[in-house]
């Protein structure tokens, strides 16, 4: 049987960038039934579609450039999937391009690209932050799972810079580990701006069989398994769950010092 295998770019943004990775994988399931293209199923008690997502979005972030992959069981043109594909695609969804690539072939994320609007008030405490964290070659960020520790997540960050009311910044990515772009926010200090309706986006996905000479040759050696250790430490500080913050926020709701509030 002569499979075959395309790499799609899609865009995920407007309310649908608060539908989460599970559920976007079950949405593209349905589309992919609904297009009827020979889609080539995984073995076993539940067949699951060949599909593949490059890297996960965090809730509440846009996709400008994401990656997807799927097989199929015979050979498809790429314009015809694309027009399939596109004819089911959900509000805030749109596919943007397709291509054909080798089976074997798998899309391994090696640098992500975030932007943010910010106000011309925020200007200058980003420009200054963003250079002071590029000088540095420590930048810690707490962490609560798997454990709660705090990480440094300096090599990871490649650039950030602030132009046209946008701040840019490139994370290396690598299978043992990244940093968030909610992580990076904060650490600039920009956290406000976020809070008060900004909105990230994941602007670009570099795949790693896609990347020039000269990229490949700036890439740093990142924190593998071995060594990941050395670029964590203890908290400072206990982090309280949210599950037990929620509880006690709410313990009291609906009453007052004469009872039950009835309404």
């Amino acid at each position: 049987m002569a499979f075959d295998k395309h790499r799609f770019r899609f865009r995920k943004d407007g309310e649908l960038r608060f539908v989460s990775h599970l559920d976007l994988m079950r949405a593209f399931e349905r589309m992919l039934r609904r297009s009827q293209l020979p889609i080539r199923y995984t073995e076993g008690f539940h067949p699951q579609p060949r599909l593949v997502f490059a890297q996960s979005l965090s809730l509440g972030i846009a996709g400008l450039n994401e990656v997807v992959e799927i097989e199929y069981t015979e050979p498809v043109e790429s314009e015809d999937a694309l027009t399939r594909l596109t004819a089911q695609a959900l509000p805030g969804l749109t596919f943007l391009s397709c291509r054909r690539i080798e089976l074997k072939q798998v899309a391994r994320t090696a640098l992500a690209s975030f932007q943010l609007p910010i106000s011309e008030s925020w200007i200058n405490e980003a420009t200054t932050n963003a250079a002071a964290m590029l000088a540095s070659t420590e930048v810690w960020v707490e962490r609560e799972k798997p454990r709660q520790r705090e990480v440094n997540i300096r090599p990871y960050l490649r650039d950030i810079r602030v132009a046209e009311g946008i701040l840019t910044f490139d994370i290396w990515v690598s299978q043992d580990g990244t940093a968030r772009a909610d992580e990076i926010v904060r650490a600039l200090g920009l956290q406000t701006v976020v809070n008060d309706g900004g909105v990230i986006a994941r602007a670009d996905l570099a795949i790693d069989d896609e990347l020039s000479d000269e990229r490949k040759q700036v890439r740093p050696k990142l924190p593998g398994r071995d060594d990941r250790f050395a670029f964590e430490r203890p908290l400072t500080r206990e982090i309280v769950p949210m599950q037990a913050t929620l509880a006690a926020h709410t313990a009291h709701w609906g009453a007052s010092p004469n009872g039950p509030v009835l309404e």
